[in-house]
């Protein structure tokens, strides 16, 4: 006698249950892998396993991986001891794609947007303290993410990066708040900008890409404040003196291209106190 539909269907439901494939645990060591690539993760010492986690998503300099940025130790330390959840994008052999201006062969925010999809399956994402951060050419990929698709992270902490020439006259997805860090000595990513990529490309001045920014969260011309944060001096637009809602911070410090830890936890912190999106 064939069996009813009924039994059918839970015969099915229970064989493709059989199949499924969980994902494969990953970590600092083993890679979370995705259709687009792949990242490592680090949760904080002493994370109970289910709390929301703030979560600094760091995109590495050139020629950099996700394995050197889970390598360096004080970033690993200060992130853990802060309570926060550190992933580490992995890009295309070593570069990022930033549309029109270089290309690593790979669709970076279709990457970028693969890996958050993952990484909320894995973990429970404090999404109010979803940032991204990045240094150098990390740094100009927030940068890119930040214009491109704004909605991904509930802020941006990019380091030592810009935009790339010719800075972009309007972002697609609007307003975002960012706190962007650099030294004013730097001559790797030099404030007033340089040719990159043998001279195909330039990377544009830092502060016309602030203003930029600015123009489009559409804050006021002058910053409300201008005050010390440690090694920082830093200008803030605040969201209340900004029609897009969204906050401003450029922050600039003595040192050449380095970033301290402890500027990334900052951002996390920052991304908390913001007005919710």
């Amino acid at each position: 006698m064939t069996p009813p539909l009924a039994v059918l269907r839970l015969i099915l439901a229970a064989i493709i249950a059989c199949a499924a494939v969980p994902a494969i645990a990953c970590d600092a060591t083993t890679p979370c892998e995705i259709g687009s690539g792949r990242y490592y993760v680090r949760p904080p010492a002493g994370w109970d396993g289910k709390s929301p986690l703030p979560a600094a998503v760091f995109f590495h300099g050139y020629r950099g991986s996700g394995a050197q940025t889970m390598a360096h130790e004080a970033l690993g330390l200060a992130l853990s001891k802060a309570g926060v959840l550190l992933v580490a994008a992995d890009g295309q052999n070593g570069t990022w794609t930033i549309e029109g201006r270089l290309s690593s062969g790979r669709d970076d925010i279709a990457y970028v947007r693969d890996l958050l999809a993952d990484l909320r399956k894995r973990f429970p994402v404090d999404e109010r303290r979803l940032v991204a951060t990045g240094f150098s050419a990390g740094g100009f990929m927030v940068w890119q993410i930040a214009c491109q698709a704004g909605g991904l992270f509930a802020a941006y902490a990019p380091l030592s990066g810009a935009f790339l020439d010719p800075v972009p006259e309007s972002c697609a997805t609007g307003p975002v708040s960012l706190r962007h860090i650099h030294g004013k000595a730097d001559v790797v990513v030099p404030m007033a900008g340089r040719w990159i990529a043998g001279g195909r490309v330039r990377q544009a001045d830092v502060e016309r890409s602030i203003d930029r920014m600015r123009e489009i969260d559409r804050c006021q011309i002058a910053p409300s404040k201008t005050e010390r944060q440690g090694d920082l001096t830093c200008r803030t637009w605040p969201a209340t003196q900004c029609a897009g809602r969204r906050e401003l911070q450029a922050c600039l410090h003595d040192g050449a291209h380095d970033f301290d830890p402890a500027w990334i936890v900052e951002g996390v912190e920052w991304a908390g106190r913001l007005p919710p999106r």
